[in-house]
């Protein structure tokens, strides 16, 4: 049985489905959009904001979910522009630190809201 999770310490799913869900052993988190939770807001205008916005929002699922951002293990990002990559990269990093789960990185005709970034992930339960 599946079992979704909800935090409002990131924001509400814009649509019909669920921030995340818990399917076995994984948890399937939907794309982040940079919206700050609190404000209801995009976080910036800029891809560094922006993409601290969508991890820290995947980060907050994560907590709802009693796992940390080390559980996750693939990552896909949807940039607005590609030319984006590296500023997008730095963040990245920063925020997993020495953990790299496997991911892909790509650009998109537009994503919700005309936002510059969207961040999905799976994380492993176990």
């Amino acid at each position: 049985m599946n079992k979704t999770i909800q935090t409002d310490k990131a924001p509400f799913a814009i649509g019909p489905y669920s921030q995340a869900i818990v399917a076995g052993d994984f948890l399937y988190i939907s794309g982040q959009l940079p919206i700050n939770s609190v404000t209801g807001e995009f976080a910036g205008k800029d891809i560094t904001t922006q993409t601290k916005q969508c991890l820290l929002n995947i980060k907050a699922i994560c907590e709802a979910a009693k796992i940390t951002l080390n559980h996750i293990v693939k990552v896909n990002i949807f940039l607005q522009d590609l030319n984006h990559f590296m500023d997008m990269n730095v963040v990245y990093g920063e925020l997993f630190g020495d953990h790299k789960p496997a991911r892909a990185a790509v650009q998109v005709a537009r994503i919700p809201k005309d936002a510059l970034i969207e961040i999905e992930a799976i994380a492993y339960l176990k």
